[in-house]
């Protein structure tokens, strides 16, 4: 019987690559887009939480009734809380003050107790949601920490899915991959696969201004003054996580929170893909890129683009919100919004 599946856990994986037509006409090689949000909880991270999750039960150290700690930008969270519904998990998750009331509630509503902490203080700061979230493991009692930024089952679940199946859908003709770097899992894990069938493709991963993970990638050194604040979700880090692989990786571009934004936006009008901010902020790498590059019309390039855009509703897709950040003008004309005041005949 097609398309019937005995739970929502069936649907995690096998996502479409779709070309983009538009968005990338000034690059004259041909561009997929790996689009994880055709997961069951709209986002690339649905893998992990289920592998992690799996491997866990098949060591005996999670049943019915166990609660799972973790840290998340949101999409983790998501994850986590949908696989535990299904497997009888409690679910409590540290999240930092960026995130949006929305994926807060999103958390809510799937049973997640959520604990908020401030984003600006140092991954060690004991209110970082990275300590919060291990403390609260430590004090809850038959729980387990995911912990994603340094769990090295992250890169294997998608070593195991996300890799061979860009291989697959290119028939192998991949030459270049693009993906953001939080926990560095998606990127790295394809990336090593994908580098074990063609050790000639090029990784590239995406950093945003604000993060560490460049410049510690080309220099092997953290850089204090290079962190500031930053508005994109899910994208790259103050301290190192475990989980990236960086010898997988070739070199990493790096973004701002505005052009990432308006690339965002650029991508849902010119292609219809309503992707997230990480979705923009890969799409900007890759144009970026194109201009040290020189791309062929034989490279085959896959972005993968992380999560749904109805997550980033109230803020990137917000022309009052992006107003507020500077992206754009405050003046700006709503020529396309049309209010009836009454109707005659």
């Amino acid at each position: 019987m097609m398309n019937v599946f005995d739970n929502i856990l069936d649907l995690i994986g096998s996502t479409p690559l779709v070309k983009l037509n538009t968005v990338t006409k000034e690059i004259p090689a041909t561009v997929y887009a790996k689009l994880e949000s055709f997961n069951p909880g709209h986002s690339t991270k649905d893998r992990i939480a289920l592998h992690i999750i799996e491997a866990a039960e098949r060591k005996g150290i999670l049943k019915p009734g166990s609660t799972i700690v973790e840290t998340t930008s949101g999409n983790t969270g998501f994850s986590i809380a949908m696989v535990g519904i299904i497997k009888g998990y409690r679910c409590i998750l540290a999240v930092s003050d960026k995130t949006k009331p929305e994926k807060i509630a999103y958390l809510k509503a799937l049973g997640a107790i959520v604990y908020i902490c401030p984003a600006s203080v140092l991954a060690d700061d004991p209110r970082s949601y990275y300590e919060v979230a291990k403390r609260v493991a430590a004090e809850t009692p038959d729980s387990i920490y995911i912990n994603q930024y340094f769990n090295q089952l992250n890169p294997e679940a998608h070593y195991l899915s996300t890799g061979p199946e860009i291989w697959s859908q290119t028939k192998g003709k991949i030459t270049h991959l693009f993906a953001c770097c939080g926990t560095g899992g998606t990127l790295s894990g394809s990336a090593k696969f994908l580098k074990e069938q063609n050790p000639d493709i090029k990784v590239i991963g995406v950093d945003a201004d604000g993060s560490i993970l460049k410049t510690y990638h080309e220099t092997g050194e953290i850089h204090p003054d290079e962190i500031h604040s930053y508005q994109i979700e899910g994208l790259g880090k103050n301290l190192i996580p475990g989980a990236l692989l960086f010898e997988q990786i070739d070199e990493f571009v790096r973004v701002n929170d505005e052009n990432a934004a308006h690339t965002t936006r650029e991508i849902a009008l010119k292609e219809g893909i309503m992707g997230g901010y990480t979705t923009g902020a890969v799409m900007q790498a890759l144009k970026q890129y194109s201009e040290m590059y020189e791309f062929s019309k034989n490279d085959r390039v896959v972005l993968i683009f992380p999560d749904h855009g109805s997550r980033y509703i109230t803020k990137v897709y917000n022309d009052e919100w992006m107003q507020s950040q500077g992206f754009m003008a405050n003046d700006i004309q709503k020529d396309d919004e049309i209010f009836v005041t009454e109707f005659a005949e």
